[in-house]
């Protein structure tokens, strides 16, 4: 037994031989001095309530009954004006019930109550006499109607706070599954699609065309440990989250990419037979990490369309920085399509995911005189909040 057992079961034990002595050591004092006394030394009962509620209950049935039955029996007129006030011991039986009520199954509940109300029922209809007897117990009833009542009030808050809790987590792991996907697509889509082109020419050129074909298996390797590099460093946040690590504690492997990869992305495309224009345009300013990463993941995502559905040789990529917002566009003269659709993938709706998570607008869809045009805007905080940021 722990010490806090013993302590809880100290306290009814005290509380029981309180009873007795109020019984024993004052038999005639008024009945509610007796019942004022036994209300009071409920308070013992807590340990006990918080660990055993049946035990509390049936100690505190035991108890307030035992202030009723225990004093000599009064004469004459004065019976029932003597037992009202020793039926106050009672309430602390209700106190005790609506604890049951608020936190023991709803079965047990109930024949907490049952059990409770007849022997209340029994005890004040057995000691008063007279029109006081349906007084009694209509009090009696009414006290453990509102401990019962404030009860199931209780149970209702804790298991709708329960409730908001489990959303809340299923909310958050909801939104961390679609985080991990959107990263995992964003960064193997690309690269799986340069390899496959690369892999293709390397086939169809090695025997005539050897040196050719090295360069493309030069360009898998490069692309391959690219994606590597970025999956483990992926895996290594996760396992660090798991842990219990913020994302300050993290070293990762190579840092995050951003806009300033953009050229190397152009040039990996390059390498997969799409010739890729990048242009910039405002002043060079401050850019949050997540809408830097964002902004790439965009870029990368598009160019990667263009590179498996738009079946053209180039395209363009501009990237405007404005005071309040950072423009991202990219362009290209191909057919006009994505082919992304819930049977060929999610590019666009990652990307519709992460610039809404940034509060920004996102342009999709086919050229009038012909292509594709993915357009970006993402919001930027004010120079002082940026200022702030990079202190």
């Amino acid at each position: 037994m722990t010490r806090t057992a013993g302590v809880a079961w100290a306290g009814g034990a005290l509380y029981l031989l309180t009873v007795v002595l109020l019984v024993g050591v004052a038999p005639q004092a008024s009945g509610t001095v007796h019942g004022a006394g036994a209300l009071l030394a409920a308070s013992l009962l807590v340990g006990v309530v918080r660990r055993r509620p049946s035990a509390a209950l049936a100690m505190a049935v035991v108890g307030s009954t035992a202030v009723v039955l225990g004093p000599p029996s009064p004469v004459g007129d004065d019976l029932s004006a003597a037992y009202q006030g020793q039926f106050l011991g009672f309430v602390a039986v209700d106190m005790v019930l609506g604890f049951i009520v608020a936190t023991c199954p709803r079965g047990h509940a109930g024949v907490a109550v049952g059990a409770s109300l007849a022997v209340q029922f029994l005890v004040i209809g057995g000691f008063t006499h007279g029109d006081a007897v349906a007084v009694n117990l209509l009090i009696a009833l009414l006290a453990a109607v509102a401990s019962c009542m404030a009860g199931l009030l209780s149970r209702e808050r804790r298991e709708h706070a329960a409730a908001l809790r489990s959303q809340e987590v299923a909310e958050a792991v909801t939104a961390e599954r679609l985080r991990i996907a959107r990263e995992l697509h964003d960064m193997v889509a690309h690269s799986i699609g340069v390899i496959a082109i690369q892999a293709g020419v390397g086939s169809r050129v090695i025997l005539t065309q050897p040196a050719q074909a090295r360069e493309a298996l030069s360009v898998i390797e490069a692309t391959s440990r690219e994606t590597l590099s970025g999956l483990r460093r992926t895996l290594v946040s996760l396992r660090r989250t798991d842990r219990g690590e913020s994302a300050a504690q993290e070293s990762p492997l190579s840092p995050p990419s951003g806009l300033a990869d953009v050229e190397r992305l152009a040039a990996a495309t390059a390498d997969a037979g799409v010739s890729v224009e990048v242009r910039r345009t405002g002043r060079r300013c401050h850019v949050p990490p997540d809408v830097d990463l964002s902004a790439y993941r965009i870029v990368q995502e598009a160019l990667t369309n263009v590179v498996r559905h738009a079946g053209t040789r180039r395209c363009h990529v501009s990237i405007d920085y404005a005071d309040t917002e950072l423009l991202v566009e990219i362009v290209d003269d191909g057919r006009g399509t994505t082919g992304d659709d819930p049977v060929h993938g999610f590019g666009i709706i990652g990307m519709r995911e992460r610039v809404g998570l940034l509060h920004g607008r996102l342009s999709v869809g086919p050229r009038p005189e012909g292509g594709f045009r993915v357009a970006a805007r993402l919001p930027l905080p004010a120079p002082a909040e940026a200022a702030a940021a990079t202190r």
